[in-house]
């Protein structure tokens, strides 16, 4: 197709979606610098992109990508926040379950840490349960992401800042400890999928005669059509036609990576997420793909290319799957809320040391925890290797059964 010469960036309609606030200048410059990229890209690749592509170079391109660029993504200032930003809560459970598996000799390894706020968190609280790690690494591939984290982390006392080491790869040798992952997995570009009574078409990006970014079906390349074609069977319902979904097939080598790396301990996980049979319910024909935007939720991926974060809801059975085959232990599975419960988060702010600190406690507890919250719709998934202890955080609730 004839990629129309004149798109460069996303004309700013007076009446934004969803009452959506306009972007800044700042942004505006960033919203044509990403959009000319994108331009540039739809025609060397024939005038489309598989959605995962355009992904790849929405989120992650450098300088301009969503994670690559300098806005703030977290917390008030940001798009959305993340539980570590909710409440100190979250961390110190997190490191009640870790303390166990660390100690002399081993690493924490911290993929994408956000705001550092986690990292922060779990130092503190692990030298308080006298459990802090020899190495705590963190993996990060934004540049303004790292920067943000080292102000953050400079606050720390020297004996654990000195624990602190940032990584631009997986470590080369082995690690003995826990890797700690969240919110990572649905920031993995995925594919988008339509079925029709003839076979599934893969939904991809073009610009329509206006420039604009826009949808475009094809029929599914061949490895797609295989895959899904194999949920479709092992699914109660299959995919009726009409059906339309997402599919993270970048979840496989991403685990067999971290696998790869374990000596011996855990791979703890949280996203919001759902088992397989749950994910392609009928009831959710129309996908779970979502996008923030300064706070506020939307389906449009095309609105503002570099500005918004564009997530699906991550198939933890392809997790669990993935797993089992790079030879870890699907060893725990839960909600976020009965994780946290299990993990003594009332007992966190039980003993805070007066009242008004426990009332604040109490209410950010109760976000972390509430199903309308990010309780139910959040999960924690553990994975290990060479571990017999029981693991603490999963002992309210199993959900294995749903995978």
């Amino acid at each position: 197709m004839t990629v129309p010469p004149e798109f460069t960036a996303p004309k700013i309609a007076a009446g934004l979606p969803s009452g959506l606030p306009a972007p800044t200048d700042e942004q505006l410059a960033q919203l044509a610098s990403s959009s000319a990229a994108l331009q540039a890209l739809l025609r060397a690749r024939g005038g489309w992109l598989p959605f995962d592509d355009y992904l790849q170079q929405l989120l992650y391109a450098p300088g301009l990508g969503y994670y690559s660029a300098g806005a703030a993504k977290f917390g008030a200032a940001g798009d959305f926040v993340t539980a570590p930003e909710v409440s100190p809560l979250f961390g110190h459970c997190i490191a009640r379950q870790c303390a166990p598996l660390l100690g002399a000799g081993s690493a924490l390894l911290e993929l994408g840490a956000g705001s550092g706020a986690l990292a922060e968190t779990l130092l503190r609280k692990l030298s308080q349960l006298q459990a802090l790690p020899r190495h705590y690494y963190i993996l990060e591939v934004s540049a303004d992401l790292r920067e943000r984290q080292r102000a953050r982390l400079a606050t720390l006392p020297a004996e654990l800042l000195a624990r602190v080491q940032w990584l631009d790869a997986l470590p080369a040798q082995g690690v003995r400890g826990v890797v700690l992952a969240n919110e990572v997995a649905d920031a993995l570009p995925f594919q988008c999928f339509a079925a029709t009574d003839a076979g599934f078409l893969e939904r991809g990006v073009r610009l329509d005669a206006a420039g604009k970014l826009a949808w475009a079906e094809r029929p599914a390349r061949a490895e797609l059509q295989r895959e899904l074609e194999r949920l479709a069977a092992e699914l109660p319902a299959g995919f009726a036609p009409g059906f339309q979904g997402e599919l993270c097939t970048r979840i496989d080598p991403w685990i067999a990576s971290l696998a790869a790396l374990l000596d011996e301990g855990m791979l703890l996980l949280f996203d919001y997420g759902l088992g397989r049979s749950e994910l392609y319910h009928p009831q959710r024909s129309a996908g779970t793909l979502r996008c923030h935007y300064r706070h506020r939720a939307h389906d449009d991926p095309f609105l503002y290319p570099g500005l918004q974060d564009v997530s699906a809801w991550v198939d933890f059975t392809r997790i669990a799957e993935a797993a089992s085959a790079a030879d870890l232990e699907v060893a725990g599975y839960c909600t976020q809320a009965a994780f946290l419960l299990s993990s003594g988060i009332e007992q966190e702010f039980l003993e805070a040391p007066d009242g008004a600190q426990r009332a604040r406690l109490s209410a950010q507890a109760r976000e972390l925890l509430m199903p309308g919250e990010m309780g139910e719709t959040f999960k924690a998934m553990a994975l290990t290797r060479g571990i017999t202890q029981p693991l603490t955080g999963f002992g309210l609730q199993d959900l294995r059964r749903l995978l």
